[in-house]
């Protein structure tokens, strides 16, 4: 029996002993590790091609990995790594974590680093914890993750079967994160001395691509078009979808045409020679008659207000061929324009206004003077909004503010835009400094409801084709006064292009914007019919209508005149759009018309304007166009008989003349 239960004794030991053993075996954990290698990389997550994986060294010891990009290229490095050591320079401060989230690392914005605890953890990255954070307008940290930009392919240049017809599909096996959120992604194809290359690459559309400005970036398609003026045939798309530029798309009749040419016999060509230029010369003949005709026809219609905006197109036009405007036409990859910032003239949500000087000639004392709005990098979306609005040509207006060109000061982490400068500053400081007289009335409200109607108009008054555009921002504050007092427009960050082709989705892309004290009703209530483009328009005249009444409000034409305050200044000075709720739509206040305005015939019918405008219903409210056209009667009205007081006092107020 005492051998029995030595026996049993021992046999517990040993059992324990081995239990100790395989516990103390357990401890160390087993992970990647693998030299630096390429990563299949799917929209929130990187899968290493590493084979190996060992047990660390360490019972302490954690997975890793270390992330980063070489020439488009992911790659990540795998190992063990004991937590309480710096990696890559930096201290981990999660690593209990079974998923290995990359964080960014802010002296190496390229490089990322993550660690985990999990069986062989560090096989797969993520850039950021789940797949629900996803919003691919912010590069934010989420959850110790961080924003992923566009995946492309992006193999540079490399030969290629495809002939520049019908579908081809890139053959590159090199998918990349993008390395801003701003890039998209590009494919361009060409053909030098019979050899076709394909190009697959991420580009910021801000800046030119082999000298052309991309314009169908925002499509989910590569839909290749090509380029005029290469000495080789060449193509280039753009897409913003991930990997669309792997697939891409020649709709044209689709080969090059040098290749066409030599589809045809010589002898096929010769016979239809003759018959293409006589059809060739019918069509001018014809062609020419007609427009001839129209013109004729449309002669009367060429005077007044059209006549006049055409007029100051062309001068605007013929102003962008100064050596300051001509700023459009450099490589700002690598050539800045000579500007030295004066003082902070103006600060908003996403950037502040400087006043400058553009140098002009080989002195000091050559300059221009210049507005320059600058952007951190973190705010790039906003300044690339207000930079494709203002890249619009036929935005050139002479109430819209002029725009000369936008940089990327790469050294100072800026994004700029330089236009005109106006020494006024904007209309809330004008109004606020200066009682204004008739005429000047006149000539402001009419200058900002040319330049809201030039904004939303589908066509120049010249007849050219135009996307029209919302401002969706419109408040005095965002409005200049120039030298002869007349306005123009600015600030077009949160501005929309009304393209026909966007869907409500794309309609509705940012919600509630603006400034609640201007917001109309159904902006307020966030109820706008998507369905309908016009509704954005609309909104953009309830805005413009409480700017006309600012303006009037400052009007000696109306006689006594109270200092300066905003609409709806009486009830709060910040108000939100909480409170807005209440007052617009609850209880459809507006701001105060005094019945002193009624004194004045013009005053009176500027005022039965501004309430058209405003009115509760949208459908209901006038158009920017009309509004211009009101202003014909409004400044050419007849002062209504008033009182011999009340017309002495208005008379020495200012310096209208009756007619």
């Amino acid at each position: 029996m005492e051998r029995l239960a030595v026996g049993s004794v021992l046999l517990v030991c040993l059992l324990s002993g081995a239990s100790a053993l395989l516990q103390s075996a357990n401890q160390h954990r087993v992970c990647q590790s693998c030299d630096p290698q390429p990563a299949s990389c799917k929209w929130n997550r990187c899968v290493t091609s590493c084979s190996v994986s060992k047990a660390c060294p360490g019972p302490d010891d954690v997975c890793a990995a270390v992330w980063w990009r070489d020439a488009g290229v992911v790659m990540v490095e795998t190992r063990c790594h004991d937590p309480l050591r710096s990696l890559k320079g930096v201290m981990l401060d999660s690593y209990n974590s079974s998923d290995c989230v990359l964080t960014v690392i802010n002296d190496s914005p390229n490089l990322r680093v993550c660690a985990c605890t999990g069986h062989v953890c560090n096989e797969r990255v993520l850039l950021r914890k789940t797949a629900e954070e996803d919003d691919t307008s912010s590069t934010a940290v989420h959850g110790g993750g961080f924003r992923l930009p566009q995946l492309c392919r992006f193999c540079d240049i490399e030969s290629t079967a495809c002939n520049a017809s019908g579908v081809c599909q890139s053959s590159c096996n090199l998918t990349s994160i993008c390395e801003s959120p701003g890039e998209v992604c590009v494919s361009a194809w060409r053909r030098n001395k019979g050899n076709a290359t394909l190009e697959t690459v991420c580009h910021n559309p801000a800046f030119p691509f082999y000298g052309q400005y991309l314009t169908d970036y925002n499509s989910s398609d590569c839909v290749m078009k090509q380029v005029k003026g290469m000495e080789d045939d060449f193509f280039i798309c753009s897409c913003n979808r991930e990997e669309c530029n792997d697939h891409l798309l020649f709709t044209h009749a689709s080969t090059p045409q040098e290749t066409i040419m030599q589809s045809f016999p010589p002898v096929l060509l010769v016979s239809l020679v003759p018959a293409l230029i006589a059809a060739v010369a019918f069509i001018t003949t014809f062609y020419f008659c007609r427009a001839f005709h129209q013109q004729n026809l449309k002669a009367p219609k060429t005077k007044g207000i059209d006549s006049e905006t055409c007029a100051i197109i062309m001068s605007v036009d013929d102003r962008s061929d100064s050596s300051s405007a001509n700023a459009n036409s450099l490589n700002h990859n690598t050539e800045l324009l000579p500007i030295q910032l004066d003082a902070i003239v103006g600060k908003g949500r996403f950037a502040e206004v400087h006043r400058a000087k553009l140098k002009q000639g080989a002195t000091d004392e050559s300059f221009q003077m210049v507005a320059v709005k600058i952007f951190p990098y973190e705010e790039f979306a906003s300044w690339k909004t207000e930079w494709e609005i203002f890249s619009d040509s036929e935005l050139r207006h002479d109430n819209v503010l002029q725009f000369l060109t936008a940089e990327d000061r790469k050294s100072g982490r800026r994004y700029w835009l330089i236009t005109a400068y106006h020494e006024h500053g904007n209309l809330q400081e004008f109004l606020t400094q200066h009682v204004i007289g008739w005429d000047e009335l006149c000539r402001l409200g009419r200058s900002l409801a040319r330049g809201v109607a030039h904004l939303h108009a589908d066509r120049t008054p010249c007849g050219r084709a135009k996307v029209p555009i919302v401002h969706r921002d419109l408040k005095s504050a965002n409005v200049l006064v120039k030298t002869d007092l007349s306005c123009c427009l600015c600030d077009f960050g949160l501005s929309l292009r009304l393209d026909n082709s966007m869907s409500p989705e794309e309609l509705a892309n940012s919600g509630q914007v603006g400034t609640a004290r201007y917001m109309a009703p159904e902006v307020l209530e966030s109820r706008l019919d998507l369905e309908n483009i016009e509704s954005f328009k609309q909104a953009d005249v309830y805005s413009m209508a409480l700017v006309l009444w600012e303006i009037t409000s400052r009007c000696s034409a109306i006689g006594d005149v109270r200092d300066y305050e905003p609409p709806f200044g009486k009830l709060k000075d910040h108000l939100c759009v909480e409170s807005m709720k209440d007052d617009v739509i609850r209880d459809r206040l507006r701001p105060e018309i005094p019945a002193g305005w009624t004194n004045h015939a013009g005053v009176l019918l500027l005022t039965s304007t501004i309430e058209e405008c405003w009115d509760h219903d949208p459908e209901a409210r006038l158009t920017a166009h009309c509004v211009v056209e009101r202003f014909g009667d409004i400044g050419s009205a007849a002062i209504s008989p008033v009182s011999a007081d009340t017309k002495s006092a208005r008379d020495s107020g200012n310096d209208e003349k009756e007619p």
